[in-house]
This record gives C-alpha cells, structure tokens and sequence, in this order.
C-alpha cells in the first residue's frame, strides 16, 4: 500500500468521524490535554492547510528533512506547543456551529486528496520552512491523522473522546514506522501498532514490562507529540 493510499485511508475515515458530529460530542475530552473534540478538529484542519500549501509550494533540491526527521522537532510541554493550545483554542471558538467547522474540515481533506493524487511521490515541496518530497509530506499527513483520530476516540484515554472505531492498520503502521526511525531501531512487536503509537507519542505510560524492553530508551519519551 502506497502512502497516498494510506492517506486516503486516514482522511477518508477521520471524514466520516467529523462529517456526523453533533453539537454535544463536539465538547467531549480528547486524548489531547485542553483540547475538546472540536478544539482537535480545528487543530486537525490547520494540518490539511499546511498540506495544501505544500503542495502548491515546489521547493528546489535538495531535501533537508524526510518522514522520521521531520518530527524531531514536534515535542509537548515547550513554549510553541503550549502556544499552538491557545491559539487552537481560540480558532476553534469562533465557529458559529460545529457544523461549520466539520463542512470546511471536510472539504479542505478532500481537496488534499485530490491534490495529493495529482503530484508526483519524487517531487519537492516546502513545508514549515523544510523541503521534502511529496512521498515524505504524505506521510507526515498520515502519521498527523492517525494520531489525532486515537485522540479523537474513546480509549485514547480511558474514557474518553467519541464512541467510533479507532485508525485501521495501514496508518498505524506509518506511526510504528516513524517511531522506530525516531528510536533507532525497531520496538518490540510484543506491542501492537495502537499501543506503541500511544506510549511513543506520549499518550499512555509505560508499563514496568513495556518500560524494561525499552530499556535507556525509555528516558527518549515521547519521541514526538
């Protein structure tokens, strides 16, 4: 399966989920600190903006990032992430209705799509100051949703998010994938895809087992959020 099937995959059921929100389920808790539901679509649709962008945006040779690197730099609890909640916060305050939020949400994916289908893996785009290919770029997008969709439902954290299946296998395995280039070598596959995208991006703590597979590596999480 190519990335860009795994995107369509990822946006095409992360549209479901937010093409039949209710008002209600749009202040529901999410896997992400401060963040209701709609707080996390709004921050989900800033994502297919940047896609946007990038793909109109073709960058000269060469590459200065790829698919792993390109999240070193994406770590919770600093001053621009802690910003980026505010800020989040606040866009997603000004919508009239959730309703409004999900039609340009929903549009805006499936315009990345369309896009995306068009470009060629090999070509470079600009994003966030980097150049990349359109195959890495893809990726991230990936990676973004799938994360994001475990935020979105219910056992992100316990109890919380909307009652709906969670990511399907493809775009959990690009998470997988991206955390062992981040690690360095390959976690242990005693542990489902779900549960190493959880404990890798800082969602779930490690268990005394999980922490002694890991070993000093333990000390590296998370290795993005």
């Amino acid at each position: 399966m190519t990335r860009r099937d795994l995107l369509r995959t990822a946006y095409g059921d992360l549209i479901q989920i937010v093409h039949g929100l209710s008002d209600a389920e749009s202040w529901l808790p999410t896997g992400c600190l401060g963040w209701t539901v709609r707080d996390l679509v709004q921050h989900h649709l800033l994502d297919g903006q940047r896609a946007l962008v990038a793909l109109g945006t073709p960058a000269p040779p060469p590459a200065d990032t790829d698919a792993v690197s390109y999240w070193s730099a994406w770590q919770p609890g600093t001053p621009q992430a802690d910003a980026q909640r505010r800020v989040v916060r606040a866009l997603s305050g000004v919508w009239s209705s959730v309703e409004a939020l999900a039609d340009t949400y929903v549009e805006t994916l499936s315009a990345v799509l369309q896009l995306a289908g068009r470009a060629a893996p090999e070509d470079l785009v600009s994003t966030q100051g980097h150049t990349l290919t359109v195959d890495d770029l893809t990726s991230t997008l990936v990676v973004e949703a799938a994360v994001h969709h475990l935020d979105l439902v219910a056992g992100g954290r316990s109890g919380w998010g909307l009652d709906r299946p969670g990511p399907r296998p493809g775009p959990l395995r690009e998470v997988r994938l991206v955390l062992d280039g981040l690690l360095g070598t390959t976690a242990t596959t005693d542990w489902d895809d779900r549960r190493w995208a959880l404990i890798g991006t800082g969602r779930a703590e490690p268990t005394t087992a999980e922490r002694g597979a890991l070993r000093d590596a333990v000390l590296r999480l998370p290795l993005f959020g």
